[in-house]
């Protein structure tokens, strides 16, 4: 069964930065838009970015914007988030996934993924 797998998650200070990575293989990645999203503690699952097959289109959160930049690299099977300026809001399990609707890179809704992977951990102190 294909799952994604991320890392790159870690304990940082506000203020601090860290990447995210995230492979899917095998998979026909490069013909999917893929998105990130996070989840904490009683909180529904919220998609913070989308970026099209191709990594010529980007969609953010509110929340996100100006912060986090998401990235593709098709070559390497591999999708990325820098994520800057950390503050403790964004303390959660940080989850990729593709979008198999063909609709959720505008939608950025979790129904319109699949191929979740375990997650990766981001914990920020103030």
């Amino acid at each position: 069964q294909l799952q994604a797998v991320e890392s790159g998650g870690g304990l940082v200070q506000a203020g601090g930065s860290l990447r995210l990575s995230c492979t899917i293989s095998p998979f026909a990645f490069a013909d999917y838009a893929m998105g990130w999203f996070r989840q904490a503690p009683g909180k529904e699952r919220e998609g913070v970015a989308t970026i099209s097959w191709r990594g010529d289109s980007a969609i953010y959160a509110d929340s996100v914007k100006g912060r986090f930049t998401i990235s593709r690299d098709n070559a390497k099977n591999t999708l990325y988030l820098q994520m800057n300026s950390l503050k403790p809001d964004d303390t959660a399990m940080y989850y990729c996934a593709a979008d198999v609707s063909g609709g959720g890179y505008y939608t950025r809704s979790a129904r319109d993924f699949a191929y979740w992977g375990q997650g990766t951990q981001v914990t920020v102190s103030s």
